[in-house]
């Protein structure tokens, strides 16, 4: 019997991670942020990297190659912000890739397509001058009148065709690096890039560059119209950003009740930026598709996690089926990193992803009792059910009471959202209960939306546009006749992003909200991630232990263990 090939991806960008490829196939893979508790933690793969083969109960010596991607930089071997795994040994061998086609990678390897066209946006990819020493031959993708710039000019959005085994370039464009000045709007990306703008935009509005997913959240609240310039023009085939719409904001939030009081005017400059963003996605996507067309189109970057720029894309009908990559961000990179060793440098069939984005390891048994032995824990006394039926109807009871539940499953996800694993649940429609859950649980902004949780079959019934959307990535409109039954994940105007829950991946919590629905009537489910505000989803049953301590949380069930307070 042949021993299995694997394959190590690592990224070492903010947002770190390690993923582990067996055979072609996801075994293990981890956020470096879940392990060191730093949100957005990167740099040295270490703790990311031994996470992954103690999972799969291995070592280095049996992974025949690592694949890594920064951004700014290539990694050395052996140091990388601190001493890296690999350097007393020679073995395995250690390549690295671009940033962009470490994000398309990541959308093509999860994909369902054998084929397809693939877009990626984001804040600044690699430098052109490290993009071409790592691949020399695709200096004919890029624009002479960027060859000849002098400076730093870094990947903005990069468009490929995938032939079912590689990724062909088909357009690359670069930007010059933003000033690295001082200033409202200086930050670390490409002057032109869609990912800096909404990026600068959060920084104005919140305070924090890593806001933006907050800036979208608030966006509903604001009107329309109240700004009548244009962030972005499209000309020759590459999208700018319009220097002159900075001089109009000279308003920066500072502490939160600064911002509390100029909330209305906060509201309007984030959906202002929001509608920039949508505009120029589409736009963008479109040329590409126009010159390159496919009726399949996978997309990556950071700026595929915006939730409402997508279902306004998948609502153009551009491309006939569109996948977009649940680890968008920088998190996903070693996610394609891992494809590319597969795929393009070993040359090996693409094998059928399951869908899931849940590549953390199982806790046991005695892991789970060994958090409860700790001297901190020890005065709780679990309840453990000893069948699934039960706990089940157990939750679903307490649910449809108005309890919250701290909800730990099996192996935690790969990416920026919940979906069943790691999650707090709650009802949909009781009174009150997204403000109480933004206030004592998540303390956090009262303006925060929560997402609704659905059985798949059952999304048609209560949104409007009925998508499949299993990775919390797409948004829709809670229909009319449900506005009240779900007011507690239905958005000020009306939005939702709905998470529609595949049985094949996600076992269990289909089961709970079907149970929910046959005591509750409701096929849907309030879920948000088990962490607090600044905090890292939760990865280990003590880490649940605690947040359930130092929170507001009800009921905590970790596996087929239970703590009600």
């Amino acid at each position: 019997m042949n021993s299995p090939v694997y394959i190590l991806g690592t990224g070492l960008s903010h947002n770190g991670s390690a993923v582990l490829l067996k055979d072609g196939r996801v075994c293990v893979g981890i956020e470096k942020e879940r392990l060191s508790r730093i949100k957005h933690d990167g740099g040295n793969d270490t703790l990311a990297i031994q996470y992954c083969l103690d999972a799969e109960g291995i070592e280095l010596k049996d992974i025949s190659l690592v694949v890594q991607c920064a951004n700014f930089e290539i990694p050395d071997r052996n140091q990388f912000r601190g001493k890296r795994i690999f350097t007393d040994t020679n073995e395995p061998p250690v390549i690295d890739i671009s940033h962009h086609l470490a994000h398309a990678y990541s959308a093509v390897g999860t994909s369902p397509f054998n084929e397809c066209a693939v877009m990626v946006i984001d804040g600044c990819g690699s430098p052109l001058h490290q993009f071409l020493a790592l691949h020399p031959e695709q200096k004919e993708f890029i624009p002479k009148n960027i060859l000849d710039q002098v400076g730093m000019f870094c990947e903005k959005d990069s468009f490929y065709r995938f032939d079912g085994q590689k990724l062909i370039p088909l357009v690359k464009d670069f930007s010059e690096m933003a000033d690295n000045e001082a200033g409202l709007f200086s930050l670390p990306t490409t002057r032109h890039s869609i990912g800096g703008f909404y990026a600068a935009v959060s920084n104005y509005v919140f305070g924090d560059m890593d806001d933006v997913g907050k800036l979208m959240g608030l966006a509903p609240f604001g009107t329309s119209g109240v700004f009548d310039f244009e962030a972005f023009e499209f000309k020759s085939g590459n999208l700018f950003v319009n220097e002159g719409w900075k001089s109009q904001f000279t308003n920066p939030s500072q502490e939160y009740d600064y911002f509390k009081q100029h909330f209305d005017y906060y509201a309007n400059v984030a959906l202002w930026a929001q509608e920039q963003v949508e505009k120029a996605v589409i736009q963008c996507i479109t040329n590409r598709l126009e010159n390159f067309p496919h009726k399949n189109l996978c997309y990556s970057g950071g700026v595929a996690l915006n939730a409402v720029a997508n279902a306004k894309l998948q609502d153009k009908k551009i491309a006939e089926n569109i996948y977009f990559e649940p680890a968008a961000a920088d998190n996903g990179l070693a996610l394609g990193c891992a494809y590319y060793g597969w795929l393009e440098y070993m040359n090996m069939p693409k094998v059928e992803h399951d869908g899931s984005t849940c590549f953390g390891k199982q806790y046991t048994a005695e892991d789970i009792n060994a958090a409860f032995a700790k001297d901190s824990n020890k005065k709780y006394s679990p309840q453990t059910f000893s069948d699934e039926e039960g706990l089940i109807q157990y939750c679903a009871k307490k649910l449809n009471e108005g309890k919250t539940i701290g909800w730990f499953q099996s192996g935690s996800e790969f990416g920026p959202r919940s979906l069943g694993r790691r999650s707090i649940l709650a009802h949909p429609g009781v009174e009150n209960m997204k403000d109480h859950i933004n206030r004592n649980i998540k303390f956090r902004e009262d303006f925060r939306p929560f997402a609704p949780a659905v059985l798949k079959n059952k999304v048609s019934e209560y949104f409007v546009a009925g998508r499949n959307s299993p990775y919390m990535i797409l948004v829709d409109k809670t229909r009319p006749e449900y506005i009240k039954e779900l007011s507690n994940v239905t958005h000020k105007n009306g939005s939702a992003r709905v998470q529609t829950v595949e049985d094949s991946w996600n076992p269990r919590f289909a089961a709970l909200i079907n149970e929910f629905y046959k005591q509750s009537g409701i096929a849907v489910l309030l879920n948000t991630s088990l962490n607090k505000k600044g905090m890292p989803i939760v990865e280990t049953p003590e880490e649940a232990i605690h947040l359930f301590e130092v929170t507001a949380l009800d009921v905590l069930v970790i596996e087929n263990y239970v703590l009600e307070k």
